[in-house]
């Protein structure tokens, strides 16, 4: 069962997605929201990192479509979307399965020059393509950055997305993954 804190983040969720403000989500909206993220950084959907980005967001959207108590249209309401997220990341145990594949490579994407380390640039990039502003980005940057070294690890960044994504406890500082609640 999902407390306050987590329908609030999930609706958040739902409109990163929801770009066009439609009031529905579906399979094309989720991979928009990839595509966002590829242009972002100027990543070809055919190169290797645009490949992973995309076929994980695929294999995420499936698992959603799994868990949603939805019609044959492939549309996905805001409360379907709560449904399916509730029951396959908060309730069941999924979230090692396909969500932290997709986290991972969104993070891998972020880490340009492939040092392990994000930075508030790249972190800046990242948080456009989901429709934060810049200030919520600055702000969830520093809460995230953990140990107060300037930049985001991959494991951060995947930490932060669990938190984000799974978390009731109000404390955890995932729950700013977009900036403020």
């Amino acid at each position: 069962m999902a407390n306050d804190l987590q329908i609030e983040k999930l609706d958040r969720a739902f409109d990163h997605i929801d770009a066009n403000h439609s009031g529905e989500i579906e399979r094309d909206d989720l991979l928009g929201l990839g595509s966002r993220v590829l242009l972002g950084f100027g990543e070809s959907p055919t190169s290797t990192k645009g490949k992973q980005l995309i076929d994980r967001f695929d294999e995420l959207w499936s698992e959603i479509v799994e868990h949603a108590d939805t019609d044959e249209s492939g549309s996905i309401s805001p409360a379907e979307f709560r449904t399916a997220m509730i029951t396959a990341y908060i309730d069941g145990q999924k979230f090692d399965k396909t969500f932290r594949p997709a986290a991972v490579a969104i993070a891998a994407l972020c880490d340009q020059n492939s040092d392990g380390a994000i930075t508030l640039e790249e972190f800046q990039v990242l948080q456009t393509a989901f429709g934060t502003g810049d200030g919520d980005a600055i702000a969830s940057f520093e809460r995230l950055d953990s140990d107060a070294n300037g930049s985001l690890s991959i494991d951060e960044l995947v930490q932060a997305a669990y938190e984000y994504y799974t978390g009731g406890d109000p404390k955890l500082p995932g729950n700013h993954l977009f900036g403020p609640l």
